[in-house]
């Protein structure tokens, strides 16, 4: 099975995701949070550096509560607004 390149715009929504972690990740290690969540810390790592911009559903679902964030915050947070530009993430 041959998987589709990602757009332009799908990787700068995966950037931001991985911003918008690292911000409400703070002050506490990627270890930590990695194992509050149940995944490893090199899968945070990718996914906070944009080299994974599409992380698993459930992923993302266990580093939200382990961040104590909404996924519908998330979700309007990493999403473009209608002009195009990207919109204010201030989770």
């Amino acid at each position: 099975m041959v998987r589709v390149p990602l757009s332009p715009q799908e990787r700068q929504r995966g950037e931001r995701f991985g911003i918008l972690l690292r911000q409400a990740r703070g002050d506490r290690s990627m270890v930590d949070v990695a194992a509050a969540a149940g995944v490893s810390a090199e899968t945070l790592r990718k996914i906070e550096t944009g080299r994974a911009p599409t992380p698993a559903f459930f992923t993302v679902a266990a580093l939200a509560h382990a961040l104590h964030l909404s996924l519908d915050d998330l979700a309007v947070a990493c999403a473009e607004d209608v002009e195009g530009g990207e919109q204010a993430m201030s989770a």
